[in-house]
């Protein structure tokens, strides 16, 4: 059985997971989920993107955002702003609510998030084992300009969804990562792994907040399998959200030939662009990174699961060099 470790983060990881799912069935699928996004809201312990993951391969996800449960409704949240609390920025609904409580309840009780998390997987049965980055609290902080000329620093999920991305980001810092530890299971998913992939997620706050957990980017480049990613970016922007908007923040362009330099040859062995991309082909492959172009929207499950079955064909091609 073929053993397969992708890197995720929310939306775009979650739907290419999908994919990947249809165009390899047989395959045993480890996903090492973002962490970086969680935030604390209510008391309660909030994890986007494992929940992102979870509910779309669990067949629970509002299909049309991406993200949040499907059928939803809001009536916590309005007797909680009825109250004066807030924030009133992020949307949590009732059915979404009870996940936070639960995982809060096992948190309080001992439990670390990588257990939390298997519990949680009992109910949805995503077809994939989904661990966390890292058991110990890391949250994604971004540094922007203040109004009276200095700066200060907020949640990730405070410039994402209140702010949209509209000021700059100075600087983003995982904060919390360089003293974690891998999850159980994440060093040892990706040492037995026969590939690696990148989906098109963030890769700088969901493939790159993963990658700085110390003993991840080592154990993937020494692996000694393929490791291959796929551009979240095409035509020179973000197919969705405002990933060149952080991408600045590390001083990355925001074009498929950037982030995959960015990645680097030592830890990228396979990179696909878009084919509006296709003249990025050769400038990819002169760092080092074998390189093709295909589709790479993911328009609905089917074209999906084509990118997938891209990416274990140029997978194959870099483990027959």
């Amino acid at each position: 059985m073929r053993r397969i470790v992708v890197l995720s983060g929310g939306i775009g990881g979650a739907r290419f997971l999908r994919g990947l799912l249809r165009a390899a069935p047989e395959a045993e699928v480890t996903v090492i989920g973002n962490t970086g996004d969680d935030i604390h809201l209510f008391g309660l312990k909030v994890c986007p993107d494992l929940d992102t993951v979870m509910y779309t391969l669990g067949g629970g996800i509002h299909e049309e955002q991406g993200w949040g449960r499907a059928d939803e409704t809001f009536a916590v949240k309005e007797e909680l702003a009825a109250y004066g609390v807030g924030p009133d920025w992020f949307g949590l609904g009732d059915r979404d609510f009870a996940t936070h409580v639960v995982r809060s309840q096992m948190l309080a009780a001992g439990y670390p998030l990588s257990a939390v998390t298997e519990a949680l997987c009992r109910r949805w049965q995503p077809g994939v084992r989904l661990l966390p980055m890292s058991d110990d609290r890391i949250e994604t902080h971004v540094l922007i300009d203040d109004a009276d000329g200095g700066r200060r620093a907020v949640h990730f999920q405070e410039y994402w969804v209140r702010l949209r991305a509209g000021v700059p980001a100075r600087a983003v810092v995982p904060v919390g990562a360089e003293h974690a530890k891998p999850a159980p299971g994440v060093l040892e998913a990706v040492a037995d792994a026969d590939l690696v992939l990148f989906p098109p997620s963030n890769p700088v706050v969901s493939v790159g907040t993963i990658l700085a957990v110390p003993g991840i980017r080592e154990a993937i480049a020494d692996a000694g399998v393929p490791v291959v990613g796929l551009s979240p970016i095409i035509g020179d922007a973000p197919v969705r959200g405002m990933a060149d908007k952080v991408l600045a923040a590390v001083g990355v362009e925001a074009t498929a030939t950037a982030v995959a330099q960015h990645y680097g040859s030592g830890l990228l062995d396979g990179w696909l662009v878009d084919t509006v991309d296709a003249a990025a082909v050769e400038s990819v492959e002169r760092a080092g990174i074998r390189c093709r172009a295909v589709p790479l929207l993911m328009t609905d499950v089917e074209a999906t699961a084509e990118m997938a079955r891209a990416a274990l064909a140029l997978a194959e091609e870099v483990k027959a060099v």
